[in-house]
This record gives C-alpha cells, structure tokens and sequence, in this order.
C-alpha cells in the first residue's frame, strides 16, 4: 500500500459520484473520512464503500447533515482537504425552494467553517452542476464558460424542470466563494455535465438512467436532443486534480463532450445490436432541449487530461447496467 498522501473528507459518500471519488482517493494513496446521514437503525447498506480495496485501512464514516451544519466538525478535523458532493435535490419541489436553497447554503457554510476551525484544510473543492451555467438567459446558448452563471430571477419567474434544485446550486456555489474570500480558505469548484459511465452504488444513478432512456424504453421521457457528458472517472480525478494543483482559481467546466442524441443512438445500435432501440433517424426526429457545450479549455489548459470517450462513456454505463441487473 503507498504511503498516504493525508486525509480528506468527502461529504456526500453513498451518491454516485461522491461513491467513485472515494474509490479514487483510497487508489491515489489517501485516508479518506465520509459523511453519512445518521442510520439509528443500521439499515443502509455501505458495503459497496466498505469493500473497495484499502477501506478497511483508509475509510472512516462520520454522521453529518445538511440539516445541522455543525455536525460536519468530527470528520472535517485533521483533514487536508474537502470534496462536498452532498446536496439535496427535490426535482419535485415537494419544500419551498427557499427551505432547500437555505439548507444546502447553511449545510456548505458549518463545512467550511468546520474547515477554518481544522487549521488542517488546505482546500475546499465544490462539486456544482451544469445547471448553474445552462440557464443564463430565455434563449439558449449554444457556448458557456465558467463566466456563465444561471439567472435565478428568471427560474423563479418561469419553473422549468430542476428550477429549484438550480437556484440552490448557484447561491450555494456563490456563497462558499463569498466565504472563501472572506476567511482566507482556498475554495475551487467543478462544473459537471450528465455523469455517466461505470457506477458502485447499490442504485441506478439519476443521469445515467436519463443518457439511456432509448435503452430503457422511454423514448417519450427524452427532454434533451444533445446532452454535455463525462466520464465519472474522468470527473473523479478531475476532483484529486484540483486538490492536488499549485494554484487552481475559481470554477472550472468538467465536461469534454457534447452529444447529440442521434450520435447516442448510433453507438447503442452499432456496439449492442441485441437491444432494440429506435433508429438514427427516429432518433433525429425527438424533440426537446439543446443543453449548450460547457466549454472546459480552463480545466485543460491547467494540465488535466481527459481519458475516456465517448463511446468508453456508454459502453461503461451499459455493462455496468447489464452486470447490476438493470438490462
């Protein structure tokens, strides 16, 4: 086992990608400490966590909720680094968009502040969304750097499709910067697109699900003609690759490809000719949202180099799927 290279906490630790990063970090040689929301009951299961290779060694879980932002101090302390991944997501809107945007704010800020009070953090890395670039105006751009932010007037004023969860992700990116630079703590975030490819939660992820509804059957679920796509390896280290730079600034964009449905439908079709899908030319045929490219020349220019793509991207995913019992 390589000499660690210190510890981290990653908050958000049974999600998809928050699950992967762990994997990634106990690879690189790093102890990591999870949080988990409190389980009187013992009834989730977090072996798929506690299986990976160097987990029982480097793998420490801690309960902490958004709910409470002081509960984050036990995990945060003696770290050198934070990945906060977690957020709540209500597609449905079932609370008030103000009660959701003032917990994932109040829950970001106990974690940072815990991170101040450590003297240990060294940096802070905030998984954001591409939400929080997508939506800066009633007309689509084709184009969006890490300039780009999603008008939160205007998602009050119209509600579309993860409005709510959108706001949250913009004020709460905008806060922890605010903090930052108040409190002399070093934060940096990561811009994603849909994450696909392979997963180790026990649950099928949300965006996986959605980059293979022609797969899945649902056809008239499509809401996007072209989706902005990464790895989840790629992102994951993407994440290390920014704790780990010189001197990494600001926001950066994390997504290498944009992907027409039609091109999604060709390499099903090609590389799975046992699964009957709807053609290209059905497939051109859908309607529905052009998510704009999320230009990530930053990310690259910076040194970081993407692995996968995107053929390896749906080929993962769907192996995964078969070996899980999902096709």
């Amino acid at each position: 086992m390589a000499e660690t290279k210190g510890t981290v906490c990653v908050t958000g630790g049974t999600g998809f990608i928050g699950s992967w990063i762990i994997k990634s970090l106990l690879e690189h040689g790093y102890s990591v400490n999870t949080t988990i929301r409190s389980d009187p009951g013992r009834k989730r299961d977090v072996s798929f966590l506690t299986n990976l290779p160097g987990a029982s060694e480097k793998l420490r879980f801690f309960n902490a909720d958004l709910s409470d932002p002081e509960s984050f101090g036990p995990a945060v302390e003696g770290c050198v680094g934070i990945f906060h991944t977690a957020t709540p997501i209500d597609f449905a809107v079932n609370e008030p968009e103000e009660v959701v945007t003032k917990r994932a704010i109040e829950g970001a800020l106990g974690i940072l502040k815990a991170a101040v009070k450590s003297k240990s953090v060294k940096r802070v890395v905030y998984t954001s969304s591409a939400s929080t670039v997508s939506f800066t105006g009633p007309e689509p751009q084709d184009v969006v750097d890490e300039s780009a932010w999603s008008d939160v007037d205007l998602l009050r004023k119209l509600k579309p499709f993860s409005w709510s969860y959108t706001i949250s992700k913009v004020l709460t990116e905008k806060a922890v910067f605010e903090f930052g630079e108040q409190n002399g703590l070093e934060v940096v975030s990561l811009v994603p697109p849909f994450v696909v490819g392979r997963f180790i939660c026990p649950k099928l992820p949300d965006s996986i699900e959605r980059a293979l509804l022609l797969l899945f059957g649902k056809k008239e679920e499509i809401g996007v003609i072209r989706y902005h796509m990464v790895h989840v390896d790629d992102l994951a280290r993407a994440h290390i690759f920014l704790l780990e730079h010189p001197n990494p600034k600001g926001r950066y964009n994390c997504s290498p490809f944009i992907v027409p449905i039609e091109e999604i439908a060709e390499i099903i079709s090609t590389k799975y000719p046992e699964f009957q899908i709807p053609s290209v030319e059905e497939a051109k045929e859908i309607k529905g949202a052009k998510l704009p490219h999320l230009d990530s020349q930053k990310l690259v220019d910076a040194g970081f180099e993407f692995k996968y793509s995107v053929e390896d991207i749906f080929t993962d995913a769907i192996e995964c799927c078969k070996q899980n019992g999902y096709l």
